[in-house]
């Protein structure tokens, strides 16, 4: 009687471990293959075994057989030991210590060597690098103030034969802190929607002016900082629950919150350092208004992370949508995940290892 309860404890365990291919182009075979770190050793799987099935000196016979006689097995095992080791907090607590950068913010422009020079005559920044990518049919442009590798840089991109978008109203604007005048910027041909003048109620002269496209900038009058690219902002529909989810899925600080009542809108300022040393990211709550029409101008913001295969659990574990499954892109194998904030704004995951390599 004892080994009927046995034989039929063992068939229901294993018949309700999930499926896993032994392909090795498996999506499991290739988070294995690729961070061979995430999941414990045969030793821990067994030992979880042994926590899940009923002990008695004639289970662990049969268990120990079922394990040499099947290698497969032991897959499986491996991988349930690391889904339940792999929980909720550690790795929330993972991405507090993860190694995070924003690197780029993606965006449409419809002439891209008129954006170009607007960005290098106007703002002052550098063409870094370019590539054009004739089988789809688009270009990208990477402008900044610095070497991609250690300054938040834009990253234009130019679909063949499209010369406008529609920017939406959710985009705010990016923050660039320069010397260069609105004068200039006339001169060269700039739209200024904002005269040069001291912030409501603060001590920072500001100004607005906007480029060739219609993606607003706010010129910030500040001393020397190591990243002039320093802002880009959002309107999000819920700032609580924005500013939760960038803390947890993004592992970003939440720096300052300034409200704004006279004017009806409140500012959380988020990121991975200090405004003043750092690019962050600006979210703009706008009493009662929920929902923003986003556009199909801006794409994107690219952080970079040391496991894209943790950060998409972590963005699922906090609420956000994975819209790329974490893996190396076809043709450079540099692994990214991308996903959606509850706002329905997209941020692309970089592979750090993998980025520097792209650069060279």
């Amino acid at each position: 009687m004892a080994s009927t309860t046995l034989n039929l404890n063992l068939s229901t365990f294993t018949a309700s471990l999930p499926p896993f291919s032994s392909s090795p182009s498996s999506k499991f075979s290739a988070l294995r293959v690729s961070n061979s770190s995430y999941f414990p050793s045969r030793r821990l799987a067994l030992l979880h075994l042994g926590s899940v099935l009923p002990h008695s000196p004639l289970l662990d016979v049969k268990a120990s057989n079922l394990l040499r006689a099947d290698g497969n097995t032991v897959d499986r095992l491996m991988a349930q030991a690391a889904t339940s080791t792999t929980t909720k907090e550690n790795v929330l607590d993972w991405v507090k210590n993860d190694n995070r950068r924003m690197l780029h913010v993606v965006y449409k422009v419809g002439d891209l060597e008129k954006t170009i020079k607007f960005y290098t005559e106007c703002l002052g920044m550098k063409l870094l690098r370019k590539r054009d990518i004739p089988e789809d049919r688009y270009t990208n442009a990477f402008l900044g103030f610095g070497p991609e590798d250690s300054h938040f840089v834009v990253e234009l991109t130019y679909n063949y034969g499209v010369d406008k978008y529609d920017i939406g109203n959710g985009f705010g604007h990016f923050g660039v802190a320069v010397d260069r005048t609105v004068e200039l910027i006339k001169a060269k041909g700039g739209t200024v929607t904002r005269e040069p003048g001291l912030v409501k109620g603060g001590s920072t002269k500001i100004a607005f002016i906007e480029d060739p496209d219609g993606y607003k900038f706010e010129l910030l009058e500040r001393g020397p900082t190591p990243e002039p690219l320093c802002q880009v902002m959002l309107r999000v529909g819920d700032l609580d629950r924005a500013i939760n989810f960038y803390k947890k899925a993004y592992g970003m600080e939440l720096l300052r919150v300034k409200d704004n009542p006279d004017d009806k809108y409140t500012i959380a300022m988020m990121g991975y350092g200090p405004e003043d040393k750092n690019a962050v990211l600006e979210l703009t709550y706008n009493y009662g208004v929920t929902e923003y029409d986003k556009g199909n101008g801006y794409a994107q913001i690219a952080i970079g992370t040391d496991d894209v295969y943790k950060t998409a659990e972590a963005v699922k574990l906090s609420g956000g949508k994975i819209v790329l499954e974490p893996g190396p892109l076809p043709g450079i194998n540099t692994k990214i995940t991308a996903c959606l904030d509850p706002d329905g704004w997209k941020t692309v995951f970089v592979d750090n290892i993998d980025f520097r390599k792209e650069l060279e």
